[in-house]
């Protein structure tokens, strides 16, 4: 990944010699006064609406009265709408974090361009994370540098709420409860661009053994066209040792990279792409042999949810790695000729290469007939010559899987871990050719081994997936499939590489005091060194309890005990999704497996519904008017139970199975890959989906046909009150004029007009929120400066200094308000 320099930043340290020297102090304070007063009246006046991270707002342009304007064009000619639409476009945007004991240095750089007709000037304005706490800022436009503001919650929140008067506009009540950043932007010819830098520092702090970063990415909207780069790269280095790093945004899409225990890299970087969401990311700590840490979300009087992370250390010493057998099944039949049978030598080569010292092997080939390297399982030093007998390897004859899969059982003990994996792409023809009758044999001869993990692969789209599916649910391993365009020694030897050095097998959990239940995965995998256990779930009421692991290492039990807390309310907004789409991968793969049963069709239509989550089978939230009643559900149970049953074989099956295990072990639950065609009418909004249905943005728990709404009037008092009394409703509000949401069994609409006398319900707080950000004010980080030219550096110095005393002035007014 190509990340800029850190470039060099103006310092905020005075220094008494320098021809810049700081006027005297009331001299700056009466300038720091009326720079606010001047800045604030400029803002009411002249800024229209934002709800994105760093981004230019545009003054109102000269625009010609009649069509055809310039592109980019309009849908109408009434100003407000105009300023909705005229946005730069941004070029780039790249971010560059260190996090260090804690604390964080954010480093952003940005390109705006301008590609109308016209000069374009406005003000940049980048809403910050929760709770950061502004230590020193700077900005560069073009190499010089400008002068900002930082807005307090309160005074951004009083300028957001003028704006929606005047404009019609929420969108930027997103961010009410945030303060911000803001500065005025040069000129901007067309055609020209502007790059703004600026960086700030904040703590985070350790919360229950976990460190959680939030970058306010979304930009969403605020770009005339998709940005043609997005990237961000943390580096961490931290005081105790790193188990788990996750990013519940963004895991799918990130590159980690592990330096020892105390060292890590991660990436993430996207082109053509409209961010849709804030980058969060979160790693724990610790000094235990395995990291367990716990994160619930609750909402009274529903049952709870939890995500429970657990790592090994990635530093494993070699007495405490787990020795286990490992045999490997290849399909060497004709269908595997040519291509395949070169990756798949090179698939296995790489495994023999990867045994631990303590591990054993064997190798089953399997066509008409099956023949195995050795009589019994060999030692680890037998490799080499193994991959002389590999490189040997022919593909001819037919496809005896039921043979081939129970020689291998019988070459298994009882004592120790085996994993079997297991690759094939093709159908069986020779001996046993039923499927049912394979499954039957194979769990037969597996009654007494439950030590043994099947890893089956399948190679290009000529496999049954219920076979691979089945031998992978029923004994502990997971599918994986090798599409036509993807290389077989590439995808098996990744997954080799996460597990090739297991730490604990066996694994079980007890959670003693708090009652969980709907597990996923149901069944719980072996811990390997250098990844990690993502398990999500329901919890009853809540309340502190102890956390037992337990597993065995060589046969020896181990038993880890964590303390835990399942909070009664509140917490981690974005587990109930992640939890609803793994149930939901889990029962489609339950359908396609066993046949339709009623009571799964219902939950997924329900859960589909309620979270906004899409798949191939669930279009029906897109595509029907009244989904959001029971009368709709039920139709869209009846269409899908009515649907044929699905195939087996072929494109369709494989693209459908492989789509489903993605989902039964997905670990972030993002909004930016969501199908077009359901962005244009979905919104997921914290822990609450909307979908637009007759131009309202409708919560999705809202039932139109029993429930009433209490009318609140756009831009009203009523409507601010609200706002103010609850805060955390401005995410909900920001979606448009028409909305309907349901908090506290209360179903609030927003109308046009003034709506009802609405009684205002006193705020409760909330036990146990988790806080994304600290609010601790961190250290200063030093500066380098810059040699400024004669004719700015006055002008510089004193703007800068007046940045840097507006924290003291607050604070200071605040002493003194109070007496």
């Amino acid at each position: 990944m190509n990340i800029p320099s850190k470039p060099r930043f103006a310092s905020f340290t005075p220094n008494a010699t320098a021809p810049c020297a700081l006027p005297p102090l009331p001299f700056l304070l009466s300038l720091l006064l009326s720079s606010l007063l001047a800045m604030s009246l400029s803002l009411f006046i002249a800024v229209p609406s934002v709800r994105a991270d760093g981004i230019i707002i545009p003054d109102i342009p000269d625009i010609p009265d009649q069509p055809p304007y310039p592109e980019p064009t309009f849908p109408t000619p009434e100003p407000v709408l105009l300023l909705r639409e005229t946005w730069l476009t941004i070029r780039y945007h790249r971010v560059q974090v260190t996090i260090e004991d804690q604390v964080a240095v954010t480093h952003i750089e940005q390109e705006f361009v301008n590609e109308y007709d016209w000069t374009v000037e406005g003000t940049y304005v980048f809403p910050l994370p929760d709770g950061a706490a502004i230590s020193q800022f700077v900005m560069w436009v073009d190499g010089t540098p400008v002068e900002g503001q930082v807005l307090e919650a309160d005074q951004a929140r009083r300028i957001y709420e003028d704006i929606v008067r005047q404009r019609r506009d929420p969108a930027l009540l997103e961010y009410v409860g945030r303060s911000a950043i803001q500065a005025r932007i040069f000129p901007i010819p067309p055609g020209a661009s502007r790059k703004v830098e600026l960086e700030y520092t904040q703590v985070l702090p350790v919360e229950q053994g976990m460190v959680r970063y939030v970058y306010p990415l979304n930009t969403e909207k605020f770009s005339a066209r998709p940005l043609e780069e997005v990237a961000i790269h943390v580096s961490i280095h931290s005081p105790q040792a790193m188990y788990a790093i996750y990013s519940p945004t963004h895991q799918d899409r990130v590159y980690i990279e592990r330096d020892g225990e105390y060292r890590a890299e991660v990436g993430y970087e996207e082109r053509n792409v409209l961010p849709g969401q804030d980058f969060e990311l979160v790693y724990t700590v610790g000094q235990e042999p395995i990291g367990l840490n716990l994160l619930t979300y609750r909402e009274p009087p529903d049952d709870g949810f939890f995500l429970l992370l657990a790592a090994p250390s990635v530093e494993v010493p070699e007495e405490q790695v787990v020795a286990r057998d490992v045999i490997l099944v290849l399909d060497v039949s004709g269908s595997m000729e040519g291509e395949k049978i070169a990756q798949a030598r090179e698939a296995l080569t790489y495994i023999l290469n990867h045994l631990n010292r303590e591990d054993r092997f064997n190798i089953v080939a399997f066509s008409t007939g099956v023949r195995s390297y050795a009589r019994g399982m060999q030692p680890a030093s037998a490799a080499e010559s193994a991959q002389e007998w590999v490189s040997r390897l022919q593909a001819i004859g037919g496809t005896d899987i039921n043979q081939a899969l129970l020689e291998a059982l019988a070459q298994t003990a009882p004592e120790r871990p085996t994993v079997l994996i297991f690759l094939t792409d093709g159908l069986p023809t020779e001996g046993v050719t039923d499927i049912e009758q394979i499954l039957a044999n194979v769990a037969s001869t597996c009654t007494e081994k439950t030590n043994v993990r099947i890893f089956p692969f399948g190679v290009g789209d000529d496999v049954n997936t219920v076979l691979l599916d089945t031998l992978a649910e029923r004994h502990g391993g997971r599918p994986g499939y090798v599409r036509p365009n993807e290389r077989i020694d590439e995808q098996v030897s990744q997954f080799y590489a996460q597990i090739s050095t297991p730490v604990l097998s066996q694994i079980g959990l007890d959670f003693e005091s708090v009652q969980v239940e709907e597990l996923f995965p149901p069944t719980l995998p072996d811990l390997f060194s250098g990844s990690q256990l993502i398990l999500v779930g329901r919890y009853r009421d809540g309340g502190a309890t102890r956390i037992v692991l337990t597993g065995e290492v060589n046969g020896e039990p181990r038993e880890f005990v964590y303390e835990g807390n399942f909070r009664p309310q509140g917490g981690s907004e974005f587990i109930p999704r992640l939890w609803a789409t793994r149930k939901i991968g889990y029962l489609l793969t339950q359908i396609r497996l066993y046949g339709e049963k009623q009571e799964w069709v219902d939950a997924i239509v329900s859960l589909s519904v309620q979270y906004g989550i899409i798949t191939p089978y669930t279009s029906f939230l897109i595509e029907e008017d009244d989904i959001l009643t029971a009368q709709g559900q039920e139709k869209a149970v009846e269409e899908f139970m009515a649907m044929p049953t699905p195939a087996a074989v072929g494109a369709p099956a494989v693209e459908a199975a492989a789509e489903q295990a993605e989902m039964r072990a997905v670990e972030a639950v993002g909004d930016d890959n969501m199908p077009s065609e359901a962005a244009e009418v979905i919104r997921r909004v914290g822990r609450k989906t909307f979908k637009l249905q007759d131009g309202v943005w409708t919560d999705t728990t809202f039932d139109p046909s029993q429930m009433e709404t209490v009318k609140v009037g756009f831009g009203s008092d009523t409507y601010f009150d609200l706002l103010t009394t609850y805060s955390q409703w401005g995410k909900y509000l920001a979606l448009g004029e028409r909305v309907i949401f349901l908090e506290d069994g209360v179903a609030y609409e927003i109308v046009p007009g003034e709506g009802e006398v609405v009684e205002i319900p006193v705020a409760q707080p909330t036990p146990g929120t988790e806080s994304a950000q600290p609010t601790a004010t961190p250290p200063a980080s030093p500066l380098v400066s810059p040699s400024p030219s004669p004719d700015t550096e006055g002008g510089v110095c004193l703007g800068l200094a007046a940045i840097a005393l507006i924290p003291l002035a607050i604070v200071a007014m605040w002493q003194y308000m109070r007496g």
